[in-house]
C-alpha cells in the first residue's frame, strides 16, 4: 500500500521533525553545545521532543536486606544504554552529557537501593547483548524484551511490560493489526536487532502460505532514519515499541497508533549465569513497595505497563 504523492507531501513537516528530534538526541552524546545557552541544536531537540526532567530517584535510599544479596565485593558495576529515539527511551538532554529515560531512572533508582556505583556507557542495541557475555558490560539496559530465544544466552531482572505494537502514517488505510498476515506486500521498518525484526522474520511464510505476496523488512539502527523511511514514503508501517509509538503519536501529528500486537517483559539483562540477578530482583522490588516505582512509571507516562512484582527470566508471554 502506498500514499499518494500529495498526500506525503502534506505530512512531511510533521515527520521531518520527528526525524530530526530523534537524530538529533542520538548525536548528542559527542556534543559539546551548552543547554544554557539556549541555541544549540541538541538544547532545541530536548526541548522539542518535551523530555520529562522531574527528579524521582534522589530520595531513594539503601535496603540493607536487597544489598546483601550482592557478590562479594561487588560495589560498582558498568552498564550499557541503548541510546537515542524519543522518550521513554534513552537520551540525551541539551547539554550532550546527561543521559535520561525511562530505563535511566529504573537503574539509578536500583543503584541507590542496592548502594553501588553505576559506570553509564552507551552502544547500540544490538550490540549490548552479545557484549554481556564477554564480560564488557556488567548489564544492559534498553527496553530489552525477554523472550525464549534471549533466554537461552541471557538473564533477565523484570521491571516493566512493553512489547511489540504497529503504527502508520495517519492517512494510511491499515486499521487494527491482529495477525502479520495483513502486513502483507507492504514495506515495514523496524530498528536493527531487535525483537520486532525477529518476529518478522521469522513469521514471513504465513504470506506465502495464503498465497500472497511477502511483506519486506527494512531495519534501522537509528529512529530518526526509521520514521524518515515512513515520511519518504520508503515503508508503510512501522513496527516498533508499543510506549515509543504511543509517546510519538501523542506528540507529533501525521500519526497513527494503529494497535499493541504482542506483549513483552523487559528487564534488565545479564551474562547468562550472572549472580547478580536475585540483588536487582529485591530492587526492583523494594522500589515498587516503596512507591518510587509508580513515581517513575507516572514521570514517563507508560502506567498501564506497570508490573506487581519483579521476576528473573520468566517465560515468554504468549499472548
Amino acid at each position: 500500500m502506498r500514499t499518494s504523492q500529495p498526500a506525503r507531501r502534506r505530512h512531511f513537516l510533521s515527520f521531518a521533525l520527528i526525524s530530526s528530534v530523534a537524530l538529533l538526541l542520538t548525536s548528542c552524546g559527542t556534543g559539546s553545545g551548552d543547554a544554557s545557552a539556549g541555541g544549540g541544536g541538541s538544547g532545541a531537540a530536548a526541548k522539542a521532543a518535551r523530555i520529562p526532567t522531574t527528579d524521582v530517584v534522589s530520595g531513594v535510599r539503601k535496603d540493607p536486606a536487597a544489598a546483601k544479596l550482592l557478590p562479594a565485593g561487588v560495589n560498582r558495576l558498568t552498564i550499557a544504554y541503548s541510546v537515542g529515539g524519543t522518550p521513554p527511551g534513552t537520551s540525551y538532554l541539551g547539554d550532550g552529557k546527561t543521559l535520561v529515560g525511562q530505563d535511566v531512572d529504573f537503574a539509578n533508582a536500583v543503584a541507590k537501593v542496592l548502594g553501588i556505583r553505576l559506570d553509564k556507557q552507551e552502544a547500540s542495541f544490538e550490540a549490548i547483548l552479545p557484549a554481556l557475555g564477554s564480560g564488557k558490560y556488567d548489564l544492559g539496559a534498553g527496553n530489552f524484551g525477554v523472550t525464549e530465544e534471549r533466554r537461552k544466552t541471557i538473564d533477565f531482572v523484570t521491571y516493566i511490560n512493553d512489547g511489540q505494537g504497529f503504527a502508520a502514517r495517519e492517512d494510511s488505510k491499515l486499521g487494527r493489526i491482529t495477525e502479520l498476515k495483513q502486513l502483507c506486500g507492504l514495506d515495514i521498518a523496524t530498528g536493527a536487532g531487535t525483537t520486532f525484526e525477529a518476529t518478522l522474520e521469522q513469521n514471513k511464510h504465513v504470506c506465502a502460505d495464503a498465497g500472497e505476496k511477502p511483506y519486506k523488512v527494512q531495519t534501522y539502527s537509528e529512529t530518526g532514519a526509521l520514521w524518515s523511511s515512513l515520511q519518504q514514503g520508503r515503508s508503510d508501517v512501522v513496527m516498533s515499541t508499543i510506549n515509543g509509538l504511543r509517546y510519538s503519536v501523542a506528540q507529533q501529528p501525521g500519526l497513527k497508533f494503529l494497535n499493541e500486537f504482542h506483549r513483552l517483559d523487559v528487564g534488565f539483562a545479564f551474562k547468562k549465569g550472572t549472580k547478580l540477578a536475585p540483588a536487582f530482583q529485591a530492587a526492583v522490588n523494594k522500589l515498587i513497595s516503596d512507591g518510587t516505582y509508580r513515581k517513575i512509571l507516572d514521570k514517563w507516562g507508560t502506567t498501564g505497563s506497570a508490573i506487581k512484582e519483579s521476576r528473573i527470566s520468566p517465560p515468554e508471554l504468549k499472548n
